[in-house]
């Protein structure tokens, strides 16, 4: 099931980096990223309510909203200089060096989580970065 929900995510990611490009013509990126916010927002707490897993905000533990604050403020910062770059850049150049957060995630994980770099992530990651230099260059 994993799958199929990352294969979505990445049919809306492509989505989002299309639609913003053509939304960003005229717009501040940063009023923009706002807008956009606003919008996640609604719909993040829409899912919550729905689902009434609003019931285990008590159950949070103090590292668990430390780091989900600071997972927001890293999604923000991203968002940020994502749609700052769209709107300088070509979506086909931009979304490819956003997509290097592959490769860093790897070498996080590795580092930070003790996740294993097995020989085919090493390719894949190599393959992802290569990639990325021949569309951008």
């Amino acid at each position: 099931m994993w799958l199929l929900f990352a294969v979505l995510s990445s049919v809306f990611a492509a989505l989002t980096s299309i639609l913003a490009k053509i939304g960003l013509e005229g717009v501040n990126s940063n009023l923009a990223t706002a807008i956009r916010t606003v919008v996640v927002l609604g719909m993040a707490w829409a899912l919550v309510f729905i689902t009434g897993a609003q019931h285990g905000i008590g159950q949070i533990s103090r590292r668990s909203w430390l780091f989900l604050i600071l997972s927001g403020l890293a999604t923000g910062a991203s968002w940020l200089f994502y749609f700052q770059a769209l709107q300088l850049g070509e979506a086909s150049k931009v979304v490819p060096v956003d997509k290097l957060s592959v490769v860093i995630t790897v070498v996080l994980a590795f580092f930070l989580l003790h996740e294993q770099i097995t020989a085919k992530i090493a390719v894949g990651t190599l393959l992802i970065t290569a990639g990325t230099l021949i569309m951008i260059f």
